[in-house]
């Protein structure tokens, strides 16, 4: 065999060697590449353990602090960090509002009494309470249907002797309008899914002369208590006068009127 034929034939025994070799040789696995997330800060903050309705005082079992992510932390709320006595020392304060379930807490909701009435308490700087008698059966008050912190005008209807030359004639007008109601009864919220509230007094919340012009009214004529929507609540009552009563007929304010 001449030499050129078997350094071909070493050369294709070599390139057959190199192919098995590279056929019967395993694949490379490539493991994925693993993105590592780092765990967002966390602070503890006091939230409620459960529902709590509006003018519950807090007992400890109603409160806990649950680790809550930085970045998404509510305004406002209670950082453990910034109470040093913990939840003691939020333990018999009142409920201003209704607390719900894991609901972080703000201190604006919750209010020391010192031994004060719960009314007292929640009703905001320069209101009054005054309650005016309704009847049980609901028929001045909306049938019944108008819960605390619902929105109403305040109807007065009395007998108007100047309009009617035979004898006085009933006349009714709007003495207060879009006042806040914030007690039926004892009631001062709805509770267990109510839809009615029936009561022997409503309790409005008022400014301190709106408070003469329904005392006044009352003693005078009979009130009933007209529901507003709740598109309706933003609109501001008319403002009262002076000595006298803010009527609104046919959409005009009057002032000045007596009752």
């Amino acid at each position: 065999m001449s030499p050129a034929r078997i350094v071909i034939l070493a050369v294709a025994l070599v390139a057959g060697l190199g192919a098995a070799l590279l056929i019967n040789r395993p694949p490379k696995i490539t493991s994925p590449s693993v993105t590592k997330y780092e765990p967002a800060p966390t602070v503890e903050v006091l939230v409620a353990a459960a529902d709590v309705p509006l003018g519950n005082r807090l007992a400890a079992s109603d409160l806990r602090w649950i680790a809550w992510p930085l970045p998404s932390l509510p305004t406002g709320v209670i950082r453990r960090q910034d109470a040093p006595e913990g939840e003691a020392e939020f333990v018999g304060q009142v409920a201003r509002a209704q607390l719900f379930g894991a609901e972080p807490i703000r201190r604006e909701k919750l209010i020391r009494t010192d031994g004060s009435g719960f009314l007292s308490a929640i009703l905001p700087a320069g209101k009054r309470a005054i309650a005016i008698t309704t009847e049980r059966s609901g028929a001045n008050t909306a049938g019944g249907f108008i819960l605390p912190n619902d929105r109403v005008d305040v109807i007065r209807t009395s007998r108007d002797d100047s309009n009617n030359r035979d004898g006085s004639a009933p006349i009714s007008e709007a003495v207060l309008v879009n006042v806040r109601v914030l007690a039926i009864g004892q009631n001062v919220q709805e509770k267990n899914g109510e839809k009615v509230v029936v009561g022997e007094t409503a309790t409005l919340e008022l400014d301190p002369h709106q408070v003469d012009i329904v005392a006044l009214a009352q003693k005078t004529s009979s009130l009933s208590l007209a529901l507003r929507s709740l598109q309706d609540a933003g609109e501001l009552s008319p403002p009262t006068t002076e000595g006298g009563m803010t009527l609104v007929r046919y959409g005009v304010t009057s002032k000045g009127v007596k009752p």
